[in-house]
């Protein structure tokens, strides 16, 4: 078996923010799209996400531990600024770290199980080659 996507839960009622958040402040393309899901790509990932839309109100209290996670020399102002422009939109967008390397975005009306995660590239040096 070859992994080919992961998928995580918004909202339904702010799955079209979450999506063009995606696309114009990430640069992710939508691949396909469903009544149910959408399938995006970041150019030059070799994986990709889906959105689920869910009706679920159950919020995972653990959903820090639940990541979509990205490198980024400047974590913090990242996703501050991915922040900003959720509060744009009239989502409450909370930052918080784990340590001075790695933050997390919490949309907490939109994301069910998950969490943005960025973190400082020396974090994603496993000494494996691919």
């Amino acid at each position: 078996m070859k992994f080919n996507h992961m998928a995580q839960r918004v909202n339904l009622r702010h799955f079209e923010t979450v999506v063009r958040m995606m696309q114009t402040q990430l640069g992710f393309l939508e691949l396909r799209r469903t009544e149910r899901s959408i399938f995006l790509r970041q150019p030059g990932a070799n994986i990709d996400l889906q959105l689920s839309r869910s009706d679920s109100a159950h919020r995972d209290a653990d959903k820090r531990r639940s990541q979509i996670a990205f490198l980024s020399d400047t974590p913090k102002a990242d996703l501050e600024a991915l922040a900003a422009w959720a509060r744009t939109q009239g989502l409450e967008a909370v930052v918080t770290s784990s340590s001075d390397r790695e933050f997390h975005l919490d949309l907490p009306d939109a994301f069910v199980d998950f969490v943005i995660e960025a973190m400082l590239p020396e974090l994603a040096e496993y000494g494996v080659d691919a």
